[in-house]
């Protein structure tokens, strides 16, 4: 396979959506809960453009967000984050979803964050903030739990999206630790910050919250509590709770911790036996429905037990306004499940297991996956992780699945190779070269006979294509490798357009043209019915180079236009599987004499090489002698030696490349001629088109090269060579001028 991974059923079932709606829906305000008007209206008329509500758990942050909603006239978007959506594309997708939802914007625009990973801080994040930017209404977006968001890769995106939040809008998010992009704000006076003292309750607000859960005590009593509790809120509120029933409101000396594991000890033992070991049996779940809680916990009474916790208890919250999905407080639910491994820990896999089972049935396995690894049965686990990766993948899915294979590991994995091949796919397309020549390394000594789940006919197969794609030991094997996937996989497969395709590969390299032809066009046919997109770019776009050779420039034009559609329909614009199609959308360009539309393709293809590294050595080195041609072509001598360079080190690793060894050898010949022009400067480097996106953040040079983990010579050094390619003296100008001509943004 020589592009992404096969299609499989789509991830976006009925309950995924279900679980977005209770991300994206504003929660309704509660009752008991004190009002804190003043501050949202200080900070809505605030002329700051961000605003950062940070406070440990407890101080009402949720409450205050979801008391501004309710009061606000501009578009809201409102996204709850938890910790499944620590990734850049997940986190992209989110945010563009609330704000297509909050302005009534095109669905097109969430489309557009379903990009490579590698392409999230690049281009998804700058198309974002683009659309933040450029709205006609005044919009506040409302960001819950920021502190779920740990990924250096996540908070990069942010900042990025911050910077297209225009006047007259606002972006506000709550956290129980420091946002990091606070300070990068601070000195232009665009951020204003609420913290632990203006969230506090005063004496006045804390007798609100008695009078609310209808106790009569001494107004002293109450100002003893609000003094032990340095106004803290849920200490208030859970202190009303005891004196309700009949117990002391608090009798102890100690910080947060101490009192909130007394307050909720104090409370917790006040419930029903059969209370108490729901609200135990149940922590363990990041979202609840009645559903849910039945399959996890065996009591067939929990709707009725979730709609009288809400009522009666401040620490279980609905998640949308039809009350179907709820969640508990943070800080409660961490009380609750120190209860559960203290009391019942023998039943915690038991839990995991029964709630994974149910997302499985429920046609959600991304989640019962999640469940799945907090479990012994690595088993199921790892099948599971094999049967849903091509679909999970394809959507964007790509930093989920890393986190999965990294908490597995490899000796997990490799007890069942079929998920080590899928590893090694992952890593080739990703350009994570070295990652896929390990796992490669790996799988060579394994063997398995069962039948994968990820729809292959069977691991030697699946392994034999993956070989053919990496082109591991020179043309002859890899015809052989490409003839076992040829022959293995059947009619019903969804790798058999794979096959097909990989075979014309293999036949190209070795120079039988006319049966790559034959093979690409069946390949294409057969793409085009089950929908493999991939397959469908790579073998439009090797038919159209060969139709361009042979004088078919119609033929051409046409085959490119199904591919270049298959990249927009499926946004597929960064991916290897892409890239070739703009070198060939660029000769048929030059051939018309359109230049602008010659160099808009090649900077899109210039842009997007990083991704064909050596591990798919056929494709890098074919793109790179398409794209020196076209570039000699253009007068443009600097750009295409430096592209026979590369191409000159990806051979030092894969130096048996049949045909393309040839080619290469006559490119050379031709740049080393002086007979074309030399106006223009070398390119970006892969390295410098790396760091090139985060000159949009406000991180350091350090910080860069901690992220990219290069020293901070190197990032000086890029960032200079950066600038001078680009003729910029700053990284303002320099981020302006790449996204003018194309190298950032969408």
């Amino acid at each position: 396979m020589t592009g992404t991974l096969p299609v499989a059923a789509p991830t976006s079932l009925p309950l995924d959506g279900l679980l977005l709606d209770a991300k994206l829906s504003i929660p309704q305000t509660r009752p008991g809960l004190v009002s804190r008007a003043g501050l949202v209206s200080d900070a809505r008329t605030a002329t700051q453009r961000v605003v950062a509500v940070s406070a440990p758990a407890g101080y009402g942050k949720s409450s205050l967000l979801a008391e501004w909603a309710a009061t606000e006239d501009r578009s809201v978007a409102w996204v709850a984050l938890d910790r499944f959506d620590d990734n850049p594309i997940g986190l992209l997708i989110l945010l563009a979803a609330a704000f297509v939802r909050a302005c009534g914007l095109d669905q097109a625009l969430v489309d557009d964050m379903r990009v490579n990973v590698a392409a999230a801080l690049g281009r998804a994040a700058p198309r974002l903030a683009t659309a933040l930017r450029t709205t006609r209404q005044p919009f506040v977006f409302l960001i819950d739990d920021l502190h779920a968001l740990t990924s250096p890769a996540c908070q990069d995106v942010l900042s990025v999206v911050l910077a297209g939040v225009p006047a007259g809008s606002q972006f506000v998010c709550a956290s129980r630790s420091e946002q990091p992009h606070v300070a990068s704000l601070r000195p232009a006076d665009d951020v204003l910050e609420i913290g632990p003292q203006e969230l506090a309750l005063d004496n006045k607000g804390a007798r609100r919250v008695f009078e609310w859960a209808h106790v009569d005590v001494a107004p002293e009593v109450v100002d003893a509590v609000t003094a032990r509790t340095e106004g803290w809120p849920v200490g208030v509120h859970l202190a009303a709770l005891i004196a309700r029933d009949g117990g002391i409101p608090i009798v102890i000396e100690g910080d947060d911790r101490f009192v909130a594991d007394y307050l909720y000890r104090e409370s917790f033992t006040a419930l029903s036996h059969d209370t108490q070991e729901f609200l135990r049996r149940t922590s363990m779940l990041e979202h609840l429905s009645e559903e849910l809680c039945r399959a996890v916990t065996g009591d067939s009474t929990s709707g009725v037990r979730l709609r009288e916790l809400e009522r009666t208890n401040v620490f279980l919250v609905p998640q949308d306004r039809r009350r179907t999905w709820y969640r508990y407080h943070g800080l409660y639910r961490e009380f609750l499940l120190g209860e559960l491994r203290r009391t019942e820990p023998q039943l915690m896999t038991e839990l995991h297991t029964r709630a994974a089972e149910w997302y499985e049935a429920s046609d959600s396995p991304a989640m019962a996956v999640e469940h799945l690894l907090q479990t012994t049965d690595l088993g199921h686990t790892v099948e599971l992780i094999d049967e849903i990766a091509l679909g999970y993948f394809q959507a964007g899915g790509m930093p989920t699945m890393q986190r999965w294979l990294t908490t597995l590991g490899e000796r997990t994995i490799m007890q069942y190779p079929p998920l080590g091949v899928i590893a090694g796919w992952i890593a080739t397309l990703s350009g994570e070269a070295v990652e896929a020549e390990r796992w490669a390394a790996v799988l060579e000594t394994a063997s398995f006979d069962g039948a994968p789940k990820d729809g292959s006919a069977s691991f030697a197969s699946s392994w034999a294509m993956l070989r053919t794609l990496m082109c591991l030991d020179g043309p002859a094997q890899m015809l052989t490798d490409a003839a076992i996937g040829y022959a293995d996989e059947p009619s019903w497969s969804v790798w058999r357009d794979q096959a097909i395709y990989l075979v014309g590969e293999a036949e190209l390299l070795v120079g039988k043209v006319d049966d790559a032809d034959s093979h690409f066009a069946e390949a294409v046919a057969l793409a085009a019915i089950s929908g493999n997109a991939d397959v469908l770019i790579l073998g439009s776009t090797q038919r159209a180079m060969t139709c361009m050779s042979r004088g078919r420039w119609d033929q051409a034009a046409a085959l490119v236009d199904v591919a270049r559609t298959a990249i927009q329909t499926h946004h597929l614009e960064d991916y290897a599987t892409s890239v070739l199609t703009y070198a060939a959308a660029a000769r048929l360009a030059l051939h018309t004499g359109d230049l602008q539309t010659a160099n808009r393709e090649l900077t899109r293809a210039m842009r997007a090489r990083p991704s064909c590294t050596w591990v798919i050595p056929t494709l890098a080195v074919r793109l790179r002698i398409h794209l020196a041609t076209s570039y000699w072509s253009l007068g443009d001598a600097a750009t295409a030696r430096f592209l026979v360079r590369e191409i000159e080190d990806i051979l030092l690793r894969r130096p048996q490349l049949g045909a393309l060894h040839e080619q290469y050898q006559t490119l050379t010949a031709l740049v080393s001629t002086s007979s074309s022009g030399t106006h223009g400067g070398p390119p970006l480097t892969s390295a410098e088109l790396r760091l090139l996106p985060y000159l949009q953040t406000h991180l350091t040079i350090p910080e860069i090269g901690a992220r990219l983990f290069i020293s901070r010579n190197t990032v000086s050094s890029e960032v200079g060579s950066i600038y001078r390619k680009l003729g910029a003296s700053s990284r303002s100008e320099a981020v302006n001028i790449a996204t003018k001509i194309g190298l950032l943004g969408a």
